[in-house]
C-alpha cells in the first residue's frame, strides 16, 4: 500500500508537459503578432507621441518645429519653386511700397525720419520682412531705442527663438523671448513690449524689447506656421521627379554598336574589338562589312512621352499649397487670357489679405516708436490715428475702379440734381466705388459735385 501512495506522490510531482508546451506556443504566437505589428524606429517616426512640457498642444513641438524652419530656409536657398513662391508674396503684397500717416504733423515729421532712417532703412527691410513672414511664418522684431527717442528696428530669425513666454492666463499676451544660447553656452532673456511699464532708465536709456508677429497660427497656439510647409514634401518630390526625367532624357539617345560574328578564337574575338574601339565608326559615316559580321544597335527604349502628366500633377499640387494660379510658375494651363485673369482672382485676394496684415504689423511698429519718442519729445502725439498705406496689388484694379467711379459718378450727379440724393450721399458713392476714402465736411462735397457738373456740361457742349 505504501509503494502505491509513493507512485502517486512521483506522478503529481512531474511537470505535465503537454500544458506547458500548449502555454509556450501561444506565448510564441503572441510575441510574434506584437513584433509584425511593430515599426522600426526611425528618423520619421522616433518623435511621434512626443510632446514638450514647455510647449502648447497646438504648437509644434521644439524639434518639429526647427526641422521644418531649416527645411524651409532650405528650400528657399536651393529650390527655384519655393524662392519664386516666397518672391512673388513679397513683390505683390509690399513691392509697391508702404509709408506710415498721421493727421498730426509733429508726429508725421518723426515717422517720416524713423520710417527713412539710414540704420533703418524700412522702404528696403519690407522685403526682407515680408519674406521672413513666408518662410516661417512668423516675425520677430528687436526694438532698440536711443536716448533721443529714435527707434531701431532689427529682424531676429525665428529659428533662433528658443521659447515663448506669456501670461498663465492669457496666451496671446507675450512676457518675453528666450534666444537660443550663444557661444558662451548662455541664453538670453529679451522682454516683449509693454506700453504700460515701458519708461526711460535713471540714465535716459530704454530697455531693449521685442515685438512678434505670426501668421497661420491655430487658435490657442504661440507659433505661426510657414506658407511653404505644407508644399515642402511636394517641391522636395517635383525636384526628385525632374532630375529623373533629365537622367532619362540624357541616356535616352546613348547607344553602343554590337557586332556578330564567328571568331576561331577568344583571341581574335578582343583583337577585332579592340581595333574597334581604336578606330569607332562616326555618326553619319558608311561602314562596309562582310558577310560574316552583323553589325547592330542596342539603345534603351525609356518610355516616356506620358510622364509630363505627373509632373504637371504634382506642380498643381505645389500651386495649390501656395495659393497661385499655375501661369505663375511658369507654367500655362490655358492659352487663353481670360482664363488667365479669372484664376489670378484668388491669389490677388490672398495677397491683399496678407498686405492688410502688414499693414497693421507697421502700424503697430510705428505706434510703438511714436509711443518712445514721446516720453522725451511732447510735440509727439500718441493719440493720433497711425495708418500705413501701401500701393494696390493689381495695376488691373485701378482701370476697373476709374471705370466704376466714372459710371457712378454720372448715375449719382443725376440723382443729386433731381435732389434724390443729398451732396455727401453722392460723394460718398463716389469714393464707395474708386475704393478711396472720402473727404470729410459738406464744402468738400460740394465743391466735388460743383466740378462733377461743370466737366460734364463741358462734355457736353463739346
Amino acid at each position: 500500500m505504501g509503494d502505491l501512495f509513493d507512485r502517486l506522490k512521483e506522478v503529481l510531482k512531474r511537470p505535465n508537459l503537454k500544458l506547458f508546451d500548449e502555454r509556450r506556443e501561444i506565448l510564441e504566437e503572441q510575441a510574434e503578432s506584437r513584433i509584425s505589428l511593430a515599426v522600426a524606429e526611425s528618423e520619421n517616426n522616433l518623435m511621434i507621441g512626443a510632446r514638450s512640457a514647455f510647449d502648447l498642444p497646438r504648437d509644434r513641438i521644439s524639434f518639429d518645429r526647427e526641422s521644418v524652419l531649416a527645411d524651409c530656409l532650405d528650400a528657399w536657398r536651393h529650390n527655384p519653386l519655393a524662392r519664386r513662391i516666397v518672391e512673388l508674396t513679397s513683390q505683390y503684397v509690399v513691392g509697391g511700397g508702404m509709408w506710415p500717416a498721421c493727421a498730426d504733423e509733429p508726429t508725421q515729421a518723426f515717422l517720416n525720419a524713423f520710417w527713412e532712417d539710414r540704420l533703418n532703412h524700412m522702404p528696403v527691410r519690407l522685403i526682407d520682412m515680408s519674406d521672413e513672414l513666408v518662410r516661417s511664418g512668423n516675425l520677430f522684431l528687436m526694438i532698440s531705442t536711443a536716448a533721443n527717442g529714435m527707434s531701431y528696428v532689427r529682424l531676429v530669425p525665428s529659428g533662433d527663438i528658443e521659447a515663448i513666454e506669456s501670461r498663465t492666463n492669457d496666451i496671446e499676451q507675450e512676457v518675453a523671448y528666450v534666444i537660443k544660447a550663444d557661444q558662451d553656452g548662455e541664453e538670453r532673456r529679451v522682454a516683449a513690449y509693454d506700453s504700460l511699464i515701458d519708461a526711460q532708465g535713471a540714465q535716459g536709456e530704454f530697455e531693449t524689447v521685442m515685438l512678434h508677429y505670426a501668421i497661420n497660427r491655430p487658435a490657442g497656439g504661440q507659433w505661426g506656421e510657414s506658407d511653404l510647409g505644407p508644399v515642402l514634401r511636394w517641391l522636395s518630390r517635383y525636384s526628385s521627379w525632374l532630375e529623373d526625367r533629365v537622367r532619362l532624357n540624357r541616356f535616352r539617345n546613348a547607344f553602343i554598336y554590337v557586332v556578330k560574328a564567328r571568331f576561331a578564337n577568344e583571341a581574335s574575338r578582343q583583337a577585332r574589338q579592340a581595333q574597334l574601339l581604336s578606330a569607332p565608326p562616326s555618326p553619319g559615316s558608311i561602314l562596309v562589312t562582310d558577310e560574316s559580321e552583323e553589325w547592330s544597335v542596342l539603345s534603351p527604349r525609356l518610355e516616356a512621352l506620358d510622364a509630363s502628366t505627373d509632373g504637371l500633377a504634382i506642380k498643381k499640387m505645389i500651386a495649390a499649397g501656395a495659393g497661385v494660379p499655375l501661369h505663375f510658375l511658369a507654367e500655362p494651363e490655358s492659352s487663353t487670357r481670360t482664363t488667365a485673369e479669372a484664376a489670378g482672382g484668388p491669389t490677388f485676394r490672398r495677397f491683399e489679405q496678407r498686405q492688410r496684415f502688414m499693414q497693421w504689423m507697421l502700424g503697430d511698429v510705428c505706434r510703438v516708436a511714436v509711443a518712445r519718442r514721446a516720453l522725451v519729445d511732447g510735440e509727439v502725439n500718441t493719440r493720433v490715428q497711425i495708418s500705413v498705406r501701401a500701393a494696390d496689388i493689381s495695376s488691373k484694379d485701378n482701370v476697373d475702379l476709374a471705370r466704376a467711379g466714372r459710371e457712378v459718378a454720372k448715375f449719382a450727379g443725376e440723382l443729386t440734381a433731381k435732389g434724390l440724393i443729398s451732396e455727401e450721399e453722392y460723394l460718398r458713392l463716389v469714393y464707395r466705388f474708386m475704393d478711396e476714402p472720402a473727404p470729410e465736411g459738406r464744402k468738400q462735397a460740394a465743391d466735388a459735385g460743383a466740378r462733377w457738373e461743370s466737366g460734364n456740361q463741358e462734355g457736353s457742349s463739346h
